[in-house]
């Protein structure tokens, strides 16, 4: 296995984790008497939280409704394809 393969599939599963864990958190936007700092609510909310900060700054809730775990989803998976998909960066470095 190449370096480039190696970080390849890496980049691949961190990207796709991040992904999941914000369309958890969109989930859990439905439930708002859910309580992010307890088990295992936290575990969706630890590793997303430094994202969604400073967007939040940003971009303003919209009818009340928090959208930056959606543009962060959009974010991940543009940058997933870009690297990695098919005719993505790393990805033709290898062939």
């Amino acid at each position: 296995m190449t370096s480039i393969t190696i970080a390849s599939w890496i980049l691949g599963i961190l990207l796709g984790i991040m992904t999941l864990l914000f369309i958890f958190r969109i989930v859990l936007t439905w439930y708002p008497q859910v309580d992010l700092n307890k088990s295992p609510f936290n575990l969706v909310a630890w590793p997303t939280e430094p994202f969604l900060v400073p967007t939040r700054k940003i971009v303003p809730p919209l009818g009340g409704v928090d959208i930056t775990p959606i543009i962060w989803v959009g974010i991940f998976s543009l940058l997933r394809e870009m690297l990695i998909g098919q005719q993505g960066l790393l990805t033709m470095t290898m062939h």
